[in-house]
């Protein structure tokens, strides 16, 4: 089996690693947007640097990626406002076509030739616990691999192919996967790829890793690798309990049954509306779809605010009865959508309602009497508590969600927002209608695989 998985190995690696060809176009495009912002900075009042970071600069990219990342390295002294305005105006020198987005300030982003371009402002800190925006940590991270990386180059591309492959690549916040730099600061301390898949199948979360041995502070996450430039940061804060356990499973299979379409990327074939009708029929559950205009925020800011909305209304449904089985959200740059499987429905008219025990008398008292002359049945003894069974507000799901009691649940500000405007509420087979925008993602739910 040794031989198998080297050989597969061996030949993702040939397929990943950039051509002769592919380097020399990117150092050209490199050169040339270097000279643009050099230009640029030199009209400024302000002295800055331009540094190349990211996989590019540590060689470390994949066959077939066009994405560069320019970082402008301002002084410490420099007042954030100055900041965001010098490092704009050369963002769109660099850029002319480009268009501004914010994660902790704003940058320009854009095309050039074929490649993603991103231009960021930054501070040319000293040290990188002594940061005053979070990208200021970045250069030193190129600094830190720089070195460190020679022998483990190719081993690198080849574990940044297979996490994207299983779905376990990039740190965005719909993702929650492996960072470029936590994959290759994996693969340093593994030296390679194959001993890292040998470990990690074999992982008990939460693992620590503290390549420097700052040995100052503890992390509650599933995987901690304490930055080497940074000891009160874990690289991998972001990565999730799932993905932790994907990575798991699918380190086993490459180790039991090596084969290269384990490093291929694959998607479900999408659903369409019968596809999602027969779906439903056969679950004999009752699906719900909240359907909504996608709030015009940048998709960091949107994915955290849809799972909030998700768990705090799957929290409410849960409590008020209705069992719910499973629940997803999807959005695209139009519509979003918070889905909601249940397995229970609709609820008999009446519920109980459990009083305190007869014999803590201030509360037994008080409860007594908020329902001695209410419209209920009781109060009445079980055992020795009072109990009252009183009408239900709410006797199905569909009546609680198309009601203000919405409003009321844990919503993330801009989902409250959104929803405030309209939204609508599809039942059963009628979320077949989501098919024409989302019949990927309905199939990843129909038909789930690690």
């Amino acid at each position: 089996m040794s031989g198998e998985f080297a050989t597969v190995v061996s030949r993702v690696r040939e397929r990943v690693t950039p051509t002769p060809t592919e380097r020399d176009r990117l150092q050209r495009v490199i050169d040339t947007l270097t000279a643009r912002a050099n230009a640029a900075v030199a009209d400024l009042p302000v002295d800055a640097d331009v540094l190349l970071v990211g996989s590019t600069a540590r060689d470390t990219w994949i066959a077939g990626d066009r994405d560069i990342d320019l970082f402008l390295s301002f002084p410490t002294d420099l007042d954030r406002e100055s900041l965001e305005t010098y490092g704009l105006a050369v963002g769109h020198a660099v850029l002319p076509d480009g268009h501004e987005e914010y994660a902790e300030h704003p940058y320009v982003v854009g095309e050039f030739e074929g490649y993603q371009v991103d231009c960021v402002p930054c501070y040319g800190v000293d040290d990188a616990a002594d940061i005053q925006s979070a990208v200021d940590r970045t250069p030193f991270h190129t600094r830190y691999l720089e070195r460190r990386l020679d022998d483990v180059t190719d081993d690198v591309r080849v574990c940044k192919q297979f996490f994207k492959a299983i779905g376990v690549y990039g740190s965005d916040l719909r993702t929650r996967g492996f960072s470029g730099f936590l994959t290759e600061l994996l693969v340093v301390e593994y030296d390679g790829f194959r001993p890292l898949i040998e470990a990690a199948a074999d992982w008990h979360p939460p693992e620590t890793f503290d390549p420097e041995e700052h040995g100052q502070r503890s992390f509650d996450d599933p995987l901690v690798v304490v930055d080497p430039t940074d000891p009160e940061r874990n690289v991998a804060a972001v990565l999730s309990a799932e993905n932790v356990a994907r990575l798991q499973h699918y380190a086993r299979e490459l180790l039991a049954e090596p084969r290269a379409e384990l490093f291929e990327p694959t998607a479900p074939t999408a659903f369409t509306a019968e596809d999602v009708r027969d779906a439903v029929t056969d679950r004999a559950t009752t699906p719900i779809a909240l359907q909504f205009d996608a709030p015009d925020i940048v998709a960091d800011q949107l994915w955290p605010q849809l799972e909030k909305s998700r768990a705090g209304i799957a929290e409410e449904l849960d409590r008020r009865g209705f069992d719910v089985f499973r629940t997803d959200a999807f959005a695209d740059d139009e519509r979003a959508v918070l889905l909601f499987e249940l397995a229970v429905a609709e609820r008999p008219r009446i519920q109980r309602h459990d009083g305190p025990p007869v014999q803590v008398r201030e509360h037994a008292t008080d409860f007594w009497d908020s329902y001695a002359d209410s419209d209920v049945y009781g109060p009445f003894l079980a055992g020795d508590r009072y109990v009252v069974e009183r009408e239900r507000p709410f006797t199905t799901a569909v009546s609680l969600l198309d009601s203000d009691e919405l409003l009321e649940m844990a919503l993330g500000a801009h989902v409250q927002s959104a929803l405030q405007t309209g939204y609508t509420v599809d039942v059963g087979p009628e979320i077949a209608k989501l098919a024409s925008a989302f019949g990927t993602e309905l199939a990843a739910y129909f038909e789930p695989f690690p």
